[in-house]
């Protein structure tokens, strides 16, 4: 294949993506914030990942919050899985699955309990926490 060729194909493919973005084809951007609130004085470590990326540790006092933003996959297959840690326990959490969250919320609120995360959204849902093996 010449050069030409090579620029024409590109040139078509970016296009073509930029059309099925505008047109709303591709999921929105996600705000996932994650609140701290297990009670006056009580502070977590939080390390949340996905397959791709590594967000970090961070540390969260209370009241206080920790953010990301992302664009899901065209695939429907993001996933985004937290540890959270607060006076010795780990409790792990999927804090965004895209098949679950993509539909009920651009900005993902969660509120971290001791009984479990509870997402703020259209609705309000809370989880238990998943016991780790």
């Amino acid at each position: 294949m010449n050069p030409l060729s090579i620029s024409i194909i590109l040139l078509l493919s970016l296009t073509s993506l930029l059309a099925v973005s505008r047109a709303g084809l591709l999921p929105n951007k996600a705000h996932v914030l994650i609140y701290n609130y297990l009670g006056s004085g009580t502070d977590f470590i939080v390390h949340c990942k996905s397959k791709d990326d590594d967000l970090g540790i961070r540390h969260i006092a209370y009241g206080n919050y920790f953010q990301f933003n992302f664009r899901p996959s065209f695939f429907g297959n993001t996933l985004f899985f937290c540890s959270m840690q607060w006076n010795g326990t780990t409790h792990p959490f999927d804090i965004y699955v895209q098949t679950r969250d993509q539909f009920i919320c651009d900005t993902c609120v969660w509120k971290v309990k001791t009984n479990g995360p509870c997402l703020f959204a259209y609705y309000v849902t809370c989880y238990q926490w998943r016991t780790l093996p």
